[in-house]
């Protein structure tokens, strides 16, 4: 028997039904362990309030979990017009779009979110690398690194110009530099630090190694071309 040969489909699908489950999982796990605080802004979402809703950490959190099911919609609509379209690779791409989008808009809208000074204060810059690093603590690094985690996660799988390392490095600092540059020009009462740009753009580096493995052999494959007609014999 040849041991080298690539997996069957059945295989396959296991595969990919497990680690789907493990993320249903993960997701369940992370909900409920933040249910509480969750749940405190779920009156205000449900009464399509601004404030106490879409103003707050746990309000944006609430909102992008109740809005799985949607995106979980959305790719499998676009995955079944790119196969009837005969596209390659039509459920890898569909679910790289959505997941960079419903995966780094909720994180971003969070960074952008004014202090309690915005628009009074003057802007902040902090450019002495590794300097905010102590103040920001655990949680802080943590979620400085999940900022642009799934931009660096699905933007290889989807673009095979970013399908290498040094690009997604310089994608994550070149979309930190646009937000913390955002923050100072429009006086949002938050530090514009070089600290924020390093731990965005190694999060999304530390991303894009994770799903290295389905992005590798993107560049071998037409991503968005239709699959070609074989011409009648005859």
């Amino acid at each position: 028997m040849n041991h080298n040969a690539p997996l069957s489909a059945p295989p396959r699908r296991t595969r990919g039904i497990v680690l789907l489950g493990l993320a249903i999982l993960g997701v369940a796990s992370a909900a409920f362990v933040v249910r509480r605080p969750l749940m405190m802004s779920a009156p205000m979402c449900m009464a399509g309030r601004w404030h106490g809703c879409l103003d707050t950490f746990n309000g944006v959190v609430l909102i992008t979990l109740v809005a799985l099911p949607l995106a979980a919609l959305v790719a499998w609509a676009l995955a079944r017009r790119r196969r009837a379209a005969g596209v390659t690779s039509a459920w890898r791409m569909s679910l790289a779009e959505v997941g960079m989008v419903h995966g780094t808009v909720p994180f971003v809208w969070m960074t952008m979110m004014p202090g309690a000074g915005a628009g009074t204060v003057p802007g902040r810059v902090s450019l002495v690398p590794l300097r905010d690093l102590l103040t920001m603590g655990p949680l802080g690094i943590v979620g400085n690194l999940l900022i642009f985690a799934a931009l660096g996660f699905f933007a290889p799988m989807r673009f095979t110009a970013s399908a290498s390392v040094p690009r997604i490095l310089a994608l994550g600092a070149g979309c930190s530099v646009l937000v913390e540059t955002a923050q100072y020009v429009l006086r949002l009462d938050r530090v514009s630090s070089v600290d924020d740009v390093l731990v965005n753009a190694t999060g999304a580096v530390l991303a894009a190694l994770a799903s290295r493995r389905w992005w590798r052999t993107t560049a071998e494959a037409p991503s968005d071309q239709p699959r070609p007609v074989p011409a009648p014999a005859g």
